[in-house]
């Protein structure tokens, strides 16, 4: 069947989807996964909760795919006391012993006892900055930065698997004692939180993202 005029003008990399609505592609149809990408991916966070979740749960996505995790996510945040900073600090071999019978988030040893050794220092960015956001987001790009694209085009953002920013941020957590935080693992966290809006160019949330993060005034 021969794609109508609408279709046509879409750029690479965006899909139209049963509802209308131009979306990244990568989304796919998957309601939970298109849900996640038009509410939350690439809307700046300063939440010190959701962060570090971020960050623990780009750590268990290591050579998953994030939709396997996103299906996982709220068994994730009951095994891991809602990712309440000072709360999963106190977590011991126990919990760990614990946390690798439970059928419902990923049973890897190392990336369980990462995620309850990055509390601790996350803990004390928070008491030394003010929040785990403040310190998150000195790393944001800045305006004409080298490492943003002119365009956020497929071929463009394709390239983009980490940047001198992640990078720093990378080399700065694991500076403190964080695991499992390599610069394309933060990039993706980044991406997340809405330190960058890599949403493509044609897709409806790209606009949504570009208005909150005008509205957004990161914590100082």
């Amino acid at each position: 069947m021969k794609a109508g005029p609408a279709a046509a003008r879409l750029p690479a990399g965006v899909l139209r989807g049963d509802d209308g609505e131009a979306r990244c592609a990568w989304c796919g149809t998957d309601p939970l996964y298109r849900d996640y990408h038009d509410r939350e991916w690439g809307l700046p966070v300063a939440d010190d909760c959701r962060l570090f979740e971020k960050l623990c749960l780009e750590g268990f996505q290591a050579g998953l795919s994030w939709l396997t995790i996103l299906r996982k996510r709220e068994a994730f945040r009951r095994a891991f006391r809602g990712f309440e900073i000072e709360a999963v600090a106190r977590m011991g071999p126990r919990d760990v012993e614990r946390l690798l019978r439970d059928p419902g988030i990923v049973r890897h040893r190392g990336k369980i006892e990462a995620a309850i050794g990055n509390a601790r220092p996350a803990a004390a960015i928070a008491d030394e900055c003010g929040s785990l956001a403040a310190f998150a987001w000195r790393y944001e790009p800045a305006r004409g930065s080298p490492s943003r694209p002119r365009r956020a085009t497929r071929a463009a953002l394709a390239r983009l698997t980490e940047t001198e920013e992640s990078r720093a941020l990378s080399r700065e957590l694991r500076r403190r004692g964080f695991r499992f935080v390599g610069p394309t693992t933060v990039y993706a966290f980044m991406q997340a939180m809405g330190l960058v809006n890599d949403h493509l160019e044609g897709c409806a949330a790209r606009e949504r993202a570009t208005r909150d993060r005008a509205r957004f005034r990161a914590p100082a």
